[in-house]
């Protein structure tokens, strides 16, 4: 039985108690009465009893000692209503806990996932499907086109395309030459290939993130409860009053009501509520925070780490100007270009198609095309022969010597023939997210205090992209171990929060104090090591997460202060005599009531977005 499943049965048996109990008792029934409160509060105490023993192994001192006293001591002078009361009032703010963190991450299993369990290889003349596990070094593996990379190897075939923005930050598709190496987790975008294994899959690429992400998990330290940061100062609180108003008036009853009013409810109730309640405020705007733990830790971050492709860029090749070299104007060789890229499947290719219907371009449809794998198309667009590719390949179909065009780093050029001439060029870059610089300048006001680049990229490349952004701090040509390196150092700074998309990204994600995915187009990885997904993509959404976070725990923090005060105001009525203990437990629920009205008040924050 799952712990939420638990806490629920838990919840209802002591409800159950509590209304059974009262109607025996107004039936005339007092001893079955009786039997039905303790029958109610019995599975409660003893959940109480064994998670303090949990808690004591691990160090830890929480609040479920303030409850288990409270429920003890009613039990054992009599007072048994008020100990069914304080077990509905615990259950019930254990299991909003439970519900909270119920959508905390799922396993890194999911991680695995991504990469195939079976590989094609070449033997004896033919193919066959093997496990993973049996990959040997030296074997010959078929890569189909949208294929992931099994294990890491190197390129047997003349050319391959592979797409590796998951593994490296690279925006753009790779092109392979004979003897390169292929990296496990990167997809085939172009034509199958063949390549050579050179690591089993325990010992490849993806395999090594993996041990990454679940070292980094291992390593973190757990963010402790909002509520258990109180419990010691109300512990000490607690008793002293209690053992004073035994002491001084001889009548243990009043320890009794003392304890009873003293039960932690405010702090069990009001802060996972208010906690919950962000949640879904925040969900409402595309963030998925994977629990209270999270949302806790989010509204304290004070240093944010960036990726750079996919998370401050759009991740996609995009056409950023186009040069003409005929007749022809620039929105005649964007719509020849991206009539016949209609035929690729090749991302920069789909790149201009998208680039021309953006502009509203009617593309007819190619005939008598030629795909040349990793180079190029040739074929007829209407009355016109038309080459896109690469310059060098444009140049040999024409017959003509390749240009030296002058491009910024971490361009691409994609030449355009129209009737054997050079008709112009398209240059393909991964620009700046529009309205990066107010972005981050909105979480510098949400207390960002720090804003650092990681990226797998070039360094000139990461230097142009981001001029002008005001960084704090920018490491290029990061691997998915220098990420993690990176968080661990910023974290002198402040606790961090690491942004990002691509299986690269889950180690340092999952090291982070608050990981946050771009889930949107983001690998499953990243999304699954991460503590907070945005769900659309938009980095602006992350400044809404932060507000919403920094607003939730605030208005817990209220509640939190609120309740104790009332509480201990409680406490001293019941010290000198004023309440009893059943009093005690219902004047409990009064105030538990007006902080839970409180802690409801994080479902309407409104964050600047």
């Amino acid at each position: 039985m799952g712990v939420t499943r638990v806490k629920t049965a838990i919840l209802l048996l002591a409800l159950a108690g509590l209304i059974a109990g009262l109607a025996l008792h107004l039936s005339g029934q007092a001893g079955l009465a009786t039997l039905a409160w303790w029958a109610g509060v019995l599975p409660a105490l003893a959940a109480l009893v064994i998670e303090i023993a949990r808690s004591l192994g691990r160090g830890e001192t929480g609040l479920d000692i303030v409850a288990a006293l409270s429920m003890s001591a009613a039990l054992g002078f009599g007072e048994t209503l008020a100990a069914a009361v304080v077990a509905v009032m615990y259950s019930g703010g254990t299991f909003l806990e439970g519900f909270a963190e119920g959508r905390a991450r799922r396993e890194m299993q999911g991680l695995l996932s991504r990469v195939p369990r079976s590989a094609t290889r070449h033997r004896n003349g033919a193919l066959q499907e093997i496990p993973l596990d049996e990959v040997a070094p030296g074997d010959r593996l078929l890569i189909r086109q949208g294929d992931v990379v099994p294990v890491d190897g190197t390129l047997a075939s003349a050319t391959g395309f592979v797409d590796a923005s998951a593994l490296t930050g690279e925006s753009l598709p790779i092109r392979l030459e004979r003897g390169a190496e292929a990296m496990s987790g990167a997809t085939n975008v172009g034509e199958a290939f063949d390549m050579i294994a050179t690591r089993p899959a325990r010992d490849s690429t993806y395999a090594g993130i993996v041990r990454l992400v679940e070292a980094a998990q291992r390593a973190r330290a757990p963010m402790a409860r909002l509520a258990d940061r109180w419990a010691l100062g109300f512990l000490a609180v607690t008793l002293l009053i209690a053992s004073a108003a035994w002491a001084l008036s001889g009548d243990p009853i009043r320890a009794v009501a003392v304890l009873v009013v003293a039960t932690p409810c405010p702090l069990i109730l009001a802060v996972p509520v208010a906690l919950v309640a962000g949640l879904s405020r925040a969900a409402h705007y595309g963030v998925l925070i994977k629990g209270a733990p999270a949302l806790e830790a989010l509204a304290r971050m004070r240093v944010l780490i960036l990726d750079k492709t996919g998370t401050l860029t759009d991740g996609r090749p995009q056409i950023v100007s186009i040069s003409c070299l005929g007749g022809q104007t620039e929105a005649e060789i964007l719509r020849l270009a991206a009539a016949l890229d209609q035929a690729s499947q090749h991302p920069v290719a789909q790149a201009i198609v998208a680039a021309a219907q953006a502009r509203g371009l009617a593309l007819p449809v190619p005939s008598g095309v030629t795909e040349h794998p990793g180079e190029g198309l040739v074929g007829q667009i209407e009355a016109h022969r038309v080459i896109v590719g690469g310059e060098g390949f444009v140049a040999a179909q024409i017959g003509a010597s390749p240009g030296s065009t002058a491009l910024d780093a971490g361009a691409l050029l994609v030449a355009v023939a129209i009737d054997g001439r050079m008709a112009g060029h398209l240059v393909m870059a991964d620009p700046l997210r529009a309205g990066m610089a107010q972005i981050l300048t909105g979480l510098r006001r949400e207390g960002i205090a720090r804003i650092v680049l990681a990226t797998g990229d070039r360094r000139e490349v990461a230097e142009r992209v981001t001029q002008g952004l005001g960084l704090d701090g920018l490491s290029a040509g990061m691997t998915p171990g220098g990420k993690v390196a990176l968080v661990q150092a910023e974290r002198a700074q402040g606790p961090v929060m690491m942004v990002g998309d691509g299986v690269n990204d889950a180690p340092a994600l999952a090291a982070a104090d608050v990981g946050v995915a771009m889930g949107a187009r983001g690998a499953a990885a990243s999304a699954e090591a991460a503590d907070v997904v945005l769900l659309v993509d938009r980095i602006d959404r992350l400044g809404a997460g932060l507000a919403i976070a920094r607003g939730a725990r605030r208005i817990a923090l209220q509640s939190v202060v609120a309740g104790i005060g009332l509480s201990v105001l409680g406490m001293i009525a019941a010290a000198f005599g004023a309440l009893s203990p059943v009093q005690g437990a219902l004047l409990q629920e009064v105030i538990d009531v007006a902080v839970i009205l409180n802690a409801l008040r994080a479902l309407r924050i409104v964050p600047r977005v």
